[in-house]
């Protein structure tokens, strides 16, 4: 195997798949939250994880279908040979469909942050004061309200967050702290862009 990916080789491939600036935010927001699950779990696996969610939907724009996202994206980075397996299974397993089983914690914190970050995100961006004070409770109604991002898959977020045996409370402050920290990078607050 080639030198192992780093976070800023992962970003740049990134963008030469994607064009979508939301796109683009979706997986900085949940690379966001999965540096901060690292942190949390093994710090020293911080970078790894930031890769796998700044990487988990490259593929995406290209090739949307079930019959494509995420192997087309996946087989590109096995003949990189700078992506190692835990992040290419944990690519593979946060797409329901594909049919990969979650056996690693990152895998699994891949599948529990991809939904929520988007809809955090989403929150965000109808709230005048975006992130800076998005708390919980908020999120929990928009989860309630069919209509608010009804691309996003609340039986997911549910799942995932029930499958790490997390109070969901703590989870989604955890998702909101990171992407405050990263705020203005992504978007989300009020002066971001300005």
């Amino acid at each position: 195997m080639a030198d192992a990916i780093t976070q800023d080789q992962a970003r740049s491939l990134m963008h030469e798949w994607v064009e979508s600036d939301s796109l683009r935010i979706h997986m900085e927001a949940v690379a966001c939250c999965m540096g901060a699950c690292a942190r949390g779990i093994d710090p020293e696996q911080e970078q790894r994880w930031r890769i796998a969610g700044l990487l988990h939907d490259f593929d995406y724009e290209k090739h949307p279908t079930e019959a494509e996202h995420p192997f087309v994206g996946v087989e590109h980075l096995r003949q990189r040979g700078d992506v190692d397996e835990e992040i290419l299974e944990a690519i593979l397993g946060h797409a329901q469909y594909s049919g990969t089983p979650r056996t690693t914690s990152m895998a699994r914190y891949l599948f529990a942050v991809d939904e929520l970050a988007g809809f955090l995100v989403a929150c965000c961006k109808v709230r005048p004061n975006g992130v800076t004070d998005l708390a919980p409770k908020s999120v929990k109604k928009k989860l309630k309200t069919e209509n608010f991002a009804a691309g996003c898959n609340r039986q997911d977020i549910a799942e995932s967050i029930a499958d790490l045996e997390l109070e969901p409370t703590e989870h989604i402050q955890h998702c909101i702290d990171a992407l405050r920290d990263d705020g203005d990078r992504l978007g989300i607050t009020p002066d971001a862009g300005s």
